[in-house]
């Protein structure tokens, strides 16, 4: 073996030990920024607790455990009445500042999953319809991105609230739609299903079956369909059979009883963070679209696919595996955005927080749980869609 052998035969072994002293220095690198951070935010933290003890104010977050003293206008929030389990009951005066600060992260929480929805679903129907080859359809898509987007988010608030919500009926003349909901000043009410097969052991079994499939819808791509149709007829056979009844409200002069409700409050802000959240989306869908080649949409035409099964079938699932990213982003957005709900005192997290930093004095307090609640809750919206966007991209690799 000669020595130029020699040395390409030890050359693998040293890439490799070289290859592991990189890494070992780059994480030793990042843990040493992790530390150095961590100690600034410690001594940040000392010095703000010995500025406040000079000036005669305790920093402690004692006061959690303290009576709140105030009620919420809605919002629920656990209760530990001894059991294993904690329950799940509205908020009273009587119950812990800690818990106050539950329900207003639960009432954020509740906006925050039904806007993303449904500002992902009419972002889509407005993104795809900006390209639509219908006049009106296109122009009227335009104008509605082209407004609300520069228009700022608390006047369009204001306008849904104070135009809006509050000009709708009153409950004696409210306005009843089919499917028994209806809309009125107090706010809007829904049927909603309610669980009666308690012992019953065919409504059990239904029960178990629609909650399988419906795992199926939501895990499985190639049986998605067969799966959401299977947990549709399941849940049409409990209906039948009575393992699930319908809660219809019934509305009086005053007030409403039975299914649920929407407080007018929740309703502007769910209405002002859908529409502007969607012209953002809109925008997004629009540009990923017109990114495709345009050879897409020539091979689907020369198989005589129509348009609408081209945008369906070719576009839209492409599109999806490149926007998720830029959805994640407005959906970040779009769950800090609630915090606008103070302006018309629906009690989200924010609003909550200024109601305790009065009470209780302990506004930094507040204001540090305030941000880290947000912090978490953007972490956990970063985490799905980064989720989501490496199954996407792995079931597109794959295929």
């Amino acid at each position: 073996m000669t020595i130029e052998q020699t040395d390409a035969y030890h050359l693998p072994a040293n890439d490799g030990s070289r290859r592991r002293r990189n890494r070992l220095r780059h994480e030793a690198i990042q843990l040493a920024i992790i530390a150095a951070a961590i100690g600034l935010v410690a001594v940040f933290a000392v010095a703000v607790k010995e500025g406040l003890a000079r000036h005669g104010i305790k920093f402690s977050f004692s006061f959690l455990l303290d009576a709140a003293g105030f009620d919420i206008s809605e919002g629920k929030t656990f209760v530990f009445d001894g059991s294993f389990w904690p329950g799940f009951s509205d908020f009273t005066a009587d119950l812990s500042v800690a818990q106050a600060f539950v329900s207003g992260l639960v009432n954020t929480i509740k906006i925050a999953i039904l806007a993303i929805v449904l500002s992902t679903v009419l972002g889509t129907l407005l993104g795809v319809g900006r390209l639509s080859t219908n006049w009106v359809v296109r122009n009227i898509s335009f104008w509605c991105v082209e407004f609300v987007r520069n228009t700022p988010l608390l006047i369009q608030l204001v306008f849904w609230y104070f135009a809006v919500v509050l000009h709708f009926p009153p409950l004696a003349a409210a306005a009843k739609l089919y499917g028994g909901i209806i809309i009125s000043q107090q706010g809007l009410y829904f049927p909603v299903p309610v669980w009666a097969g308690e012992g019953s052991w065919v409504a059990l079994a239904l029960l178990a079956a629609a909650l399988v499939t419906a795992a199926g819808a939501i895990f499985s791509v190639k049986l998605r369909w067969i799966c959401a149709a299977s947990a549709l007829a399941l849940f049409c056979l409990m209906l039948a059979t009575g393992a699930v009844v319908l809660d219809y409200p019934i509305a009086s002069k005053f007030q409403a009883h039975g299914g649920t409700s929407i407080s007018p409050e929740m309703a502007a802000l769910l209405l002002a963070v859908v529409v502007n959240s969607a012209a953002y989306i809109a925008e997004i869908v629009r540009g990923a679209i017109d990114a495709l080649p345009k050879g897409q949409w020539e091979a689907a035409a020369s198989l005589g696919m129509s348009r609408h099964h081209t945008v369906n079938d070719i576009i839209l699932p492409q599109v999806f595996r490149v926007v998720l990213p830029s959805f994640g982003n407005q959906y970040i957005s779009l769950t800090k955005n609630t915090a606008l709900g103070i302006a018309i005192g629906y009690p989200e997290l924010f609003n909550i927080y200024g109601t305790i930093a009065n009470q209780t004095g302990h506004s930094l307090e507040g204001i540090i749980i305030v941000m880290v609640s947000y912090l978490i809750l953007s972490w956990i919206i970063s985490a799905l869609v980064s989720w989501a966007d490496k199954r996407l991209t792995g079931q597109g690799a794959a295929r």
